[in-house]
């Protein structure tokens, strides 16, 4: 690949923003804007049609979200490398990405040379997070190590313990369902199955667990832009 230029799909529901990148990266030497999306349904087929090296992807996007259309990328064109550029800053969000099979995930805040550093990263093979990002990365890991061998909670399935420990944040049913990617109803069921198993009567006794077990102390990120 060093002697082709790195060709990059962008996939963006804000016009403004997605079109002032491409004009960026379209004057960096060595990467070339192959096409640009607008939601995560178009991301995916013409990823598809054009095989580009790397696609930065939003996350929050209309219809489709960049982590549902990640996943489809991924499955259908491994040798595609996902890097997620998005002002969501919650950890849910970012290992969902993760989980998805996206290789690089930068906060919009992110200056050029990051952007770029990543693209290059990514269509390396490599693996690549902003600074802020790496930190939590590398803190939830030491984390999980220190506890690995008595999880809290180990009744509850993985997707309850993420659950529970929002709930623990003081999110909502709906800000649950928006960081997650889950139907309403898909958290309530969860919820309700949370309650059973630790054999509490309401959220606030719920809560109260979560956080003696040390869940549910990192601050809430946004859940309203992407």
């Amino acid at each position: 690949m060093s002697d082709e230029p790195i060709r990059v799909l962008l996939a963006d529901d804000h016009p403004v923003y997605r079109d002032g990148l491409a004009m960026l990266l379209g004057s960096i030497p060595g990467i070339e804007v192959a096409a640009t999306a607008a939601n995560g349904t178009e991301a995916i087929g013409r990823t598809a049609d054009l095989q580009p090296d790397v696609v930065v992807m939003d996350v929050r996007m209309p219809g489709l979200d960049g982590i549902e259309a990640t996943r489809r990328i991924v499955a259908d064109s491994p040798h595609v490398g996902v890097v997620v550029l998005t002002m969501a800053e919650e950890d849910a969000t970012l290992f969902a990405a993760m989980r998805a099979g996206a290789r690089g995930y930068l906060l919009k805040g992110a200056n050029q040379g990051e952007i770029v550093r990543a693209i290059t990263a990514v269509a390396h093979g490599e693996a690549i997070f902003g600074p802020a990002v790496a930190r939590r990365v590398a803190d939830f890991f030491a984390g999980t190590a220190t506890t690995s061998a008595e999880p809290a909670f180990p009744q509850l399935t993985p997707r309850e313990r993420e659950i529970l420990s929002l709930i623990a944040a003081g999110r909502a049913n709906a800000q649950i369902a928006s960081a997650l990617f889950l139907s309403p109803k898909t958290v309530r069921n969860n919820v309700s199955n949370i309650f059973a198993k630790l054999h509490v009567a309401d959220r606030a006794e719920a809560i109260v667990r979560a956080r003696e077990a040390g869940l549910g102390r990192s601050r809430p990120g946004p859940a309203d832009q992407g």
